[in-house]
């Protein structure tokens, strides 16, 4: 009967334990996060996003990346401008109003250098883009992933090709996310 509880007692033990050990993996993205769009001109960002990071840097075949970022809450600085990005011309934000990313393949590099490739889809357009990130872990179920890549605006019919507007648009991000 005691080898019984005792076989009980270590399967319970070592079931939490991987619930505790899988649940360290997922993370939400915290309100602190920074996504900036930048060129000769124009340069903003975006002040609302929501996203999950499933990641574990021993396990890279189950890391997952998913955001969606409100299109509607982007800010260039310049009120007219602001309200222009939103027209039919551009973001059309009344049609589209949100952005979105899905990895689909996470791959380590140097160092804390991971090349996070998935789908982004903009204005109901969707290519496949790898996004350089460096992670970093505070520790207390607390990461970040920081990067730079280009986004072709026009591959995704934002704007019109012109002299005005650089094609290649300049993204910067820093994704601060916490453990569940």
């Amino acid at each position: 009967m005691k080898t019984k509880k005792y076989i009980l007692f270590l399967l319970g033990f070592v079931g939490l334990t991987a619930f505790t050990i899988l649940a360290i993996n997922n993370y939400e993205v915290t309100k602190d996060f920074s996504i900036e769009f930048k060129s000769k001109d124009p340069s903003g960002s975006f002040k609302i996003m929501e996203g999950r990071i499933d990641f574990d840097e021993k396990d890279l075949s189950a890391a997952k990346f998913d955001f969606k970022i409100d299109i509607r809450s982007i800010s260039t600085g310049n009120g007219m401008m602001t309200k222009k990005a939103q027209t039919a011309e551009w973001f059309d934000t009344a049609k589209y109003p949100y952005a979105k990313f899905k990895s689909t393949k996470v791959e380590k590099k140097d160092g804390n250098l991971y090349h996070i490739i998935g789908e982004l889809t903009i204005k109901g357009i969707t290519k496949t883009v790898t996004v350089p990130a460096n992670y970093s872990n505070s520790g207390a179920k607390k990461i970040t992933f920081k990067g730079t890549f280009n986004v072709n605006r026009i591959d995704f019919k934002v704007g019109k090709k012109s002299t005005a507007v650089p094609d290649i648009m300049k993204v910067n991000f820093e994704i601060p996310a916490q453990g569940n």
